[in-house]
């Protein structure tokens, strides 16, 4: 059983537009979300990809591994939120992969904060939904899951610190509670052990907020031609 710190969030309402998804903070503030500004990192390479691949089979592959994502993180929240019948609904596919990260989440969680939890920066000008805020090996973090084919390299998942650092500080603003533990757990396809990356928040928050200007150009450029 794992034991739950209430947090008081506010709620944000989003919407998804042509330039990505946009929070409306309960300031009534527009906010894009951190997934959306950090992927024009990811852009080229993924036009690339599509390219090489095919417009329609690239849209199987992205919808089949969203769509798998989404449902390990289900089945994930639901087990730590107790529930004793995490695993209805689920395919054996979904429940393997979170038989792999099960092990980790027993061993290293402690007290649970949030899970799916909305925040949002004022001062970095983003906003998001942390997967898990919770102390992982003794100490208050930030927590990602992710799924994935094949096994990471830490220089291909640079964006996952950012963001997860981007989470911190949004922590911070919203509960005073300050954060620099970032954790992302991966489970792999065929790998009896998930993948564990522990990196420092203050790694990560220069590379973050150069890529948040490069957005707001990028932005502020488009709404000048039109």
């Amino acid at each position: 059983m794992f034991n739950h710190i209430q947090t008081e969030l506010k709620d944000m309402v989003s919407e998804d537009t042509d330039t990505g998804r946009i929070y409306k903070t309960p300031e009534g503030i527009d906010l894009p979300s951190i997934t959306t500004v950090l992927s024009i990192l990811s852009r080229e390479s993924i036009a690339k990809w599509r390219a090489r691949v095919g417009e329609e089979e690239a849209n199987k592959i992205s919808t089949r591994a969203s769509q798998r994502g989404t449902k390990v993180h289900e089945i994930i929240e639901k087990y730590i939120d107790n529930d004793k019948d995490y695993r209805e609904g689920y395919t054996p596919d979904i429940i393997e992969s979170f038989l792999v990260m099960k092990p980790i989440l027993d061993g290293l969680i402690g007290d649970v904060y949030a899970q799916e939890a909305p925040l949002y920066s004022t001062e970095l000008g983003i906003a998001g939904r942390v997967d898990c805020v919770a102390e992982f090996d003794g100490e208050l973090s930030i927590i990602d899951f992710k799924t994935s084919r094949k096994k990471k390299l830490r220089k291909w998942v640079h964006n996952y610190f950012m963001q997860e650092a981007g989470y911190a500080k949004m922590w911070e603003e919203r509960t005073g509670q300050p954060i620099t533990q970032l954790v992302t757990l991966i489970s792999v396809d065929g790998e009896e052990k998930p993948q564990i990356f522990v990196e420092h928040r203050d790694n990560w928050l220069n590379p973050l907020q150069e890529t948040i200007k490069k957005y707001q150009e990028e932005q502020s450029s488009t709404s000048q031609i039109i």
